[in-house]
């Protein structure tokens, strides 16, 4: 039963099976093509056999092996790859068949290449997740057939597997590097001169690439015949606080991803940016209540801690309670710090009912509400408006877009620092914010 399952037949088998039964109802008309016909028949069955049997000559004849990586990252291009081998000494044309997850609402996914006798391939595809969670696998189907292309062998091959999708940590990696190695302004990053010095000596160290050659100490150079550098630490390390609202208007879409996911990801990206500039790192999220309190810390695994209340984020997109933030970050968070507040923000009467909370905080904290534009609306004002419907949706989104700058206007007259940005540019824009604070002494 389970070699008849294995056997499948190609659509060339089915097209001249078809031609053979058109030819056989052609021969009652006319006689002299009965003989024809069989030997046709026979010949076709025949060929059939023998390319059913050298599929089946030896146990597993086409293997391929499915690499996945331990997590993938959410929002970003991941890369699957795939190691198909022919174990037959003949060509063999193969169809690979990979069950990938059923969040990505694909069932017709499949990948087709030509193997030579005892040759290998390397095979790649990609998938962009939008969502946070387990991902399944299923098996990987091989349907390999033979130079006659009569019949096909299946196989299953690789067993279910399980991948985290993780907030994006390839856009984390991608800001690391491009700090440590100064060109964070290559990304979009605006380079910043900072005011004052608020730097104090730590000590002579080996000059590596990316260091200022405005430190080197020419004196102690000299001495060790290498170039030496002065290294010097900020005078304190900061506080910089994620924190991230899972309320209803964070469910708001754009390219597939939520809100909330494009906040967890700058989140998780400013929090590493942050701490390799010495600062503290910390997060809180919040809805109807306050859900997670990460102290801000730098200790070595301080970003895996980060990386995991991040990834375990549940939300049932109710109303936020700022009330209870407010409660919370006056207990737990003593010392003056910078407070990210990813939030969105619609209307002015929106911001007016937690205003008196984010000014509160911001007498004792730098407070930084970052929400976002709403990209569709700025297409609709940027498009030229010809009817009467389109003039109105036009200036319905100019009352929106009006709006919105309303509320930075209201923020910034109570003292806190307002940041209005696409999702796209969320991270871009974040830690410009948080660059220009540093830099003005502001935190």
């Amino acid at each position: 039963m389970r070699l008849i399952r294995s056997i499948f037949f190609s659509s060339l088998f089915f097209q001249v099976l078809g031609g053979l039964v058109v030819l056989a109802l052609l021969a009652y008309w006319f006689g002299w093509l009965m003989p024809v016909v069989k030997v046709s028949f026979l010949f076709f069955a025949l060929l059939t056999l023998i390319d059913t049997i050298i599929l089946f000559v030896k146990p597993l004849g086409v293997t391929a092996i499915r690499h996945l990586p331990e997590r993938l990252s959410n929002g970003d291009v991941n890369t699957i790859h795939l190691d198909v081998s022919n174990g037959y000494a003949f060509t063999v044309v193969v169809e690979v068949f990979d069950e990938i997850p059923a969040q990505f609402q694909e069932r017709s996914f499949s990948l087709k290449i030509q193997l030579k006798a005892g040759e290998a391939r390397h095979l790649t595809y990609t998938l962009r997740p939008v969502k946070r969670g387990e991902y399944h696998f299923g098996v990987v189907n091989v349907l390999a057939q033979s130079p006659l292309r009569l019949a096909c062998r299946k196989t299953q091959q690789e067993h279910p597997q399980m991948v985290p999708v993780y907030p994006s940590f390839i856009q984390m990696r991608k800001y690391e590097l491009l700090a440590i190695s100064n060109r964070l302004v290559d990304s979009g990053i605006k380079r910043i001169r900072r005011i004052g010095n608020n730097r104090e000596f730590e000590q002579i160290k080996h000059y590596v690439a990316g260091d200022d050659f405005r430190t080197v100490n020419w004196k102690a150079t000299a001495r060790r015949a290498d170039l030496m550098v002065n290294s010097y630490q900020e005078e304190r390390s900061q506080q910089v606080y994620m924190i991230i609202d899972k309320g209803r208007t964070m469910q708001m879409p754009f390219e597939g991803m939520t809100l909330l996911d494009y906040a967890i990801n700058a989140s998780l990206a400013m929090a590493n940016i942050a701490m390799k500039k010495s600062d503290k790192a910390g997060l809180i999220t919040f809805q109807d209540k306050v859900n997670t309190v990460l102290p801000a810390s730098r200790i070595n695994n301080q970003l895996m801690h980060l990386m995991e209340a991040l990834y375990n984020q549940k939300t049932s997109f109710r109303e936020p309670d700022f009330s209870a933030l407010y409660s919370v970050v006056r207990r737990k968070v003593t010392q003056r710090s910078l407070l990210l507040l990813f939030t969105n923000f619609e209307t002015e009467y929106g911001v007016k009912r937690q205003l008196s909370y984010l000014s509160s905080l911001a007498r004792q904290h730098v407070v930084v509400v970052i929400f976002f534009e709403n990209t569709e609306m700025r297409q609709l004002l940027d498009e030229p408006a010809t009817t009467l419907e389109q003039i109105f949706h036009k200036a319905v989104a100019e009352k929106f877009s009006f709006e919105k700058r309303l509320i930075v206007r209201e923020l910034q007259k109570n003292g806190v620092y307002a940041l209005l940005t696409t999702p796209a540019k969320l991270t871009i824009n974040t830690i410009n914010k948080y660059l220009e604070l540093k830099a003005r002494g502001v935190i």
